[in-house]
């Protein structure tokens, strides 16, 4: 394949890759062409997941960054007032950072060197994460959007910084970032171990191992990046790594929605349940997008089941959580495919401030707005900005983290339905007739505290916020807990999906229907592979982990 229109395009196929470090000898390398316009949330997770990327920065975008570059220091040439660069950050956002020589400001050696040294200190002064590391898939998942951005051109770093992200992400360095420290008006506390890690200072993960991130430029042939003028303000600046995090948790949660529809499916087999509800016809009645999406999710898994047949004790009306299902199946569906078009917004478009506009013309409409213009050898403006702020996708995880609520809430209730015989016309708690145990009756105890569990998470939409950096910065999306809430739901929901499987799977072989549906028959037969029918009681913790696994490798 090649690039057309500017779309990233798949050269090869990856065969393998570790997680640890993303070590993978024997695995082809996959070739990537970045061009800052046109990245996908699914090339995002497969540069993330790939340790033997190969990336290419297409002709227009390196262009692009040049010029971006050199806009910013013909800025500072001109002595304009430039937010992080002829001015410092923060509180500190009126002091001077070059000098003047001879009574002008003029870029020599003195002044470079001068930038430079602040470029360092300003990494090492906002190096400030608590927590554990992040995974190293999150680290190269905000990494690779950060290099598209700079693809815009409208960051106004040196092309040596994007030449870094791209020595990083292929030659598997992955710089050690605390998890936590974000208050999602950009990851500035997180970012800066990334710019650290390009000087040669901290560490980073690499072929495994955890090593000095000095030690690993030296190993790879990499000279450390000497950052100038504008690039550590962009380097640290930015949401680039939660909104790493958010487009991985949008693919798998995406993922797990398939799998999740495939498990409903054999529920309503195992509970013999009503098929009216998943209607084509039945959900034109009322067209949401929600009902219409999830109610063909549940025809698909069951395609040829008997289901839709006639069958004795067949109730006209199933419970609310069986009956309502497209809606609630639907509803996260379309949550996710929300997160997803807002982060393809976010990481194909500069989040930096200021932002770096090369050959803007002025209309001078406004003098005010006039002064963030450029004229020289090279034209542009450079705007003050609030590209930081991150309530676009952070508010549309929150909706998806209710989603994903309401939708635990339906698999408890489907999966307790199955303890009443009134309801199922099968045996109490599911029990064999081999076994005159408690069968099923306690295993509904995990299933309610990981609802509950989820349902707290959930509740918790970060509003509130305190004013820091002299009461300049008093406002915070706080997103990286809305995506670290949605990290958590997400993996409750696996394990509440293991245990409404064990309890469908069970129902199944204990009504022995007709056919079952092309899709829930292939899971049943997997999954029974795996998890063997309950014929007396046995300690059931083991078949909820295996369970987990399962359907997370599905």
């Amino acid at each position: 394949m090649s690039v057309k229109n500017g779309t990233i395009h798949r050269l090869s196929i990856v065969t393998a890759f570790a997680i640890a470090g993303f070590a993978a000898s024997n695995a082809r390398a996959e070739h990537w062409s970045i061009d800052g316009q046109n990245l996908t949330v699914e090339q995002v997770v497969g540069l993330a997941r790939d340790g033997n990327a190969k990336i290419t920065l297409t002709e227009s975008a390196g262009k692009r960054i040049a010029e971006g570059f050199d806009l910013v220091m013909e800025a500072a040439l001109q002595g304009k007032a430039v937010y992080g660069l002829t001015v410092g950050v923060g509180w500190n956002k009126d002091r001077p950072v070059f000098a003047m020589k001879d009574g002008k400001r003029v870029l020599d050696d003195d002044l470079l060197k001068l930038s430079r040294a602040f470029n360092s200190t300003s990494l090492r002064a906002h190096g400030a994460g608590v927590g554990e590391p992040m995974a190293v898939e999150a680290v190269r998942a905000g990494m690779a959007i950060r290099l598209n951005q700079i693809a815009t051109g409208r960051t106004g770093v040196q092309s040596a910084v994007a030449e870094m992200y791209r020595h990083f992400l292929e030659q598997g360095i992955t710089p050690v970032v605390p998890s936590r420290g974000s208050v999602g008006e950009a990851d500035i506390t997180l970012a800066s171990h990334i710019g650290l890690a390009m000087v040669g200072e901290g560490e980073v993960f690499m072929k495994g191992n955890r090593i000095p991130a000095a030690r690993a430029l030296a190993e790879a042939g990499i000279a450390p990046l000497e950052p100038v003028g504008k690039d550590f303000l962009s380097i640290l600046s930015t949401n680039a790594l939660t909104a790493g995090q958010a487009a991985l948790l949008a693919h798998d949660t995406a993922g797990y929605l398939q799998k999740e529809a495939v498990v409903f499916g054999l529920a309503l087999e195992g509970f013999n349940g009503n098929v009216a509800p998943f209607l084509a016809a039945t959900n034109e009645l009322r067209p949401f997008a929600e009902n219409t999406s999830g109610a063909l999710m549940v025809r698909s898994a069951l395609d040829g089941s008997y289901l839709w047949s006639p069958a004795k004790d067949r109730a006209l009306q199933d419970p609310l959580s069986y009956r309502t299902m497209a809606y609630v199946l639907g509803g996260a569906e379309i949550a996710t495919q929300d997160l997803t078009k807002a982060l393809e917004i976010q990481i194909n478009h500069s989040d930096d401030n200021p932002g770096v506009v090369a050959g803007a013309s002025d209309d001078k409409a406004s003098g005010q707005v006039s002064q963030y213009f450029i004229e020289g050898e090279v034209s542009g403006a450079i705007y003050p900005s609030a590209g930081f702020e991150m309530l676009p996708v952070a508010s549309r995880v929150e909706t998806l983290n209710t989603a994903l609520v309401r939708l635990s809430q339906a698999i408890t209730m489907q999966t307790i339905r199955f303890e009443n015989p009134d309801m199922t016309h099968l045996s109490r708690f599911l029990a064999a007739e081999t076994n005159q145990g408690h069968a099923f009756g306690a295993i509904q105890k995990p299933l309610v505290a990981l609802l509950a569990e989820n349902q707290q998470i959930g509740a918790q939409a970060p509003v509130g916020s305190i004013a820091m950096a002299g009461n300049i910065e008093d406002l915070d999306s706080h997103a990286p807990l809305s995506v670290a809430n949605l990290s958590r739901i997400l993996d409750n929901l696996y394990w509440m999906s293991s245990i409404q499987l064990l309890h469908a799977a069970q129902a199944v072989d204990l009504r022995k229907p007709g056919q079952l549906g092309a899709g829930t028959k292939a899971l049943f037969e997997d999954y029974r592979r795996n998890v063997p029918f309950v014929a007396v009681d046995r300690i059931y913790s083991n078949d909820f982990s295996t369970g987990y696994r399962f359907l997370k490798a599905r």
